[in-house]
């Protein structure tokens, strides 16, 4: 099976299952001299652990600790591979025993058996939402890298259940539930979360990533934009369905004169652009928003077929979040962290200067 490595330079690789023995990865190119243990990883890997988000959030509880295993002597990165791995502690495979000859509306139990002709039906084995965990490791050492370069990455939900937030405090929204960006809405979004799990129903949402620091000049005019690698990044997470930068869909509703962002001397009037203009970073915060779908597994009968391609009907048990948020924005965190780390080393790589101020 391949795709299990994410970035050219900064690369990530990662593997392990929902219902395995557990998850890790390799990061290879990390820079050596960093100073990095175990507790930076941690404190990452804590803000998705299982069992957070009140009415949003699953049964299932993983303490997530992260074992490093190698590319770390005494406090530092040695510029070799850094493997890291996190147990699984609390799958329960017997709540998957009844759909393994079963498809699952909106899972990928189809398309693996379509391309593998095989598939580990227990929580969605390697396409579970569990894997992201690998990411938040991989992006927390991304994480490392960036601040030495000056560069930070927040994330935060603008919106839940179609309810959306007024993004007043995005720094105070690391300590909120839902990592919510203003003081008032996250009760809403529970509200919102505890009806639909009453009605064995599931809601999506939509994160917002920004990265601040970013210096003019980052990523490069034709296939590898940094827009583009940022959106490639986003989209390589399972319950991610699109993807804006800057003003996003909303500019092709707009005009030229309105959408445009006006410079001056003391910088530019608006950030319509996100930060990114023909692939290149200008200098400005780099804005991402990734839409999320509703966790597909839910408490409802749902028309399906077997293997067999026989007609039946199925309702879908285990443990499962009734919103991906607030879980899923330190993974988009990640993917950015990842994506930038890896775009600044390949510029170092190919002789460019960046940062360029």
């Amino acid at each position: 099976m391949s795709g299990n490595t994410f970035g050219r330079v900064f690369r990530l690789t990662t593997f392990g299952e929902s219902h395995g023995a557990g998850l890790g990865g390799i990061v290879d190119g990390c820079p050596a001299g960093l100073t990095l243990d175990a507790a930076d990883i941690q404190a990452e890997l804590d803000r998705r652990r299982p069992g957070q988000g009140g009415a949003a959030a699953t049964a299932r509880k993983e303490p997530d600790s992260v074992v490093l295993w190698s590319g770390v002597f005494e406090g530092r990165t040695t510029g070799t591979p850094i493997g890291f791995t996190v147990a699984n502690q609390d799958q329960r495979s017997r709540d998957y025993s009844k759909i393994m000859d079963v498809w699952r509306p909106g899972h990928a139990d189809r398309t693996f058996d379509a391309k593998f002709g095989f598939r580990d039906y227990r929580g969605g084995g390697r396409s579970s939402g569990r894997e992201t965990v690998s990411r938040v490791a991989g992006g927390a050492v991304a994480g490392v890298f960036l601040r030495t370069v000056g560069v930070s990455v927040l994330a935060y939900p603008v919106e839940i259940g179609g309810i959306a937030a007024h993004v007043a405090d995005p720094e105070g929204a690391q300590e909120r539930p839902f990592f919510c960006p203003d003081a008032q809405t996250h009760a809403a979004w529970e509200e919102r979360c505890a009806a639909a799990r009453a009605a064995g129903d599931t809601v999506g949402g939509v994160v917002e990533i920004v990265a601040r620091g970013v210096p003019a000049g980052l990523g490069e005019p034709v296939f590898d934009k940094l827009d583009a690698r940022l959106a490639y990044a986003l989209m390589g997470i399972g319950a991610v369905k699109g993807v804006e930068i800057g003003a996003g869909f909303a500019a092709a509703r707009s005009t030229g004169s309105a959408n445009n962002d006006p410079m001056r001397r003391d910088g530019f009037a608006s950030n319509n652009a996100g930060g990114i203009l023909g692939g290149i970073s200008s200098g400005q915060e780099v804005v991402v928003r990734a839409a999320v779908k509703p966790i597909p597994s839910i408490a409802r009968p749902q028309a399906t077929l077997n293997r067999r391609g026989e007609e039946t009907e199925i309702t879908v048990g285990g443990r499962h979040d009734v919103c991906a948020i607030p879980r899923i924005v330190p993974v988009c965190a990640a993917m950015v962290r990842l994506a930038l780390a890896d775009l600044w080393l390949l510029d170092r790589r190919l002789g460019g200067e960046c940062p360029r101020n």
